[in-house]
């Protein structure tokens, strides 16, 4: 596989094209931002950190016959990806109050959400991606009814999958963001699952072990990001 000409450069990630055109190249930089680019850092060793956690989560969810993106890691920062046409809404899910909805609704962090709630942002930076609605989604051509359905019951199904294996390793998956695409016309699991774009706590101890490490000045980032990647079984260089 040849590595072309870099197609698109995130907050946090390259991407590449290839010599195959429904192949890309995903690499992962040592670039961390907070709000909606505001805060911009680097740190050691976060690449090649969420490209093996990304890899093993991926591999995971396959495993539980959940279609992705991903197919293979290329190095400790680079892995090869299929190349999807994303659909510019994040799929959210809340097991636990935190973030965004303690703002919003003024209820207590930490307060355990039964049934676990299903949210729809658009993506867009500019706009700090708004919160939608399946209506809004299809009337302005985001996303069909369909392709929300797919994508809703999709994300439930992640959430079985890795409530479980964060809790084995004495971990609360707390809430998660997921992008998703089409390939072939399927609908594929894109973007990545790392602790930048999930919340995870210690199970007894409440710790922060994410990206709001980043967000509130914790310290300890990538070695946070390292032992949630130890406690469930990615193996880092």
């Amino acid at each position: 596989m040849e590595k072309r000409q870099e197609l698109y450069a995130g907050k946090a990630k390259s991407v590449y094209a290839t010599d195959d055109p429904d192949r890309l190249v995903l690499h992962f930089r040592d670039d961390t931002s907070a709000f909606d680019g505001e805060r911009m850092e680097s740190l050691a060793r976060k690449g090649m950190v969420n490209n093996r956690f990304n890899a093993f989560i991926m591999g995971k969810l396959e495993e539980a016959g959940i279609p992705t993106h991903v197919e293979g890691l290329l190095s400790d920062t680079e892995c090869l990806v299929k190349k999807l046409d994303m659909i510019p809404v994040e799929c959210v899910v809340r097991n636990v109050a935190a973030g965004g909805l303690v703002k919003r609704l003024g209820v207590q962090e930490g307060q355990e959400l039964t049934p676990p709630t299903f949210e729809l942002f658009l993506k867009n930076d500019q706009l700090h991606d708004p919160m939608i609605n399946e209506s809004l989604a299809v009337t302005f051509g985001w996303a069909t009814a369909e392709q929300l359905a797919e994508m809703k019951a999709l994300t439930y199904r992640v959430n079985d999958v890795l409530k479980r294996l964060f809790a084995d390793g004495g971990l609360l998956l707390v809430d998660y963001k997921l992008e998703f695409g089409l390939f072939n016309g399927q609908i594929v699991l894109g973007d990545e699952f790392s602790p930048d774009g999930c919340r995870l706590w210690d199970a007894e101890t409440r710790e922060k072990l994410d990206k709001d490490r980043f967000r509130q000045g914790l310290g300890g980032v990538i070695e946070a990001y390292e032992e949630v990647g130890r406690r469930i079984g990615v193996e880092f260089k």
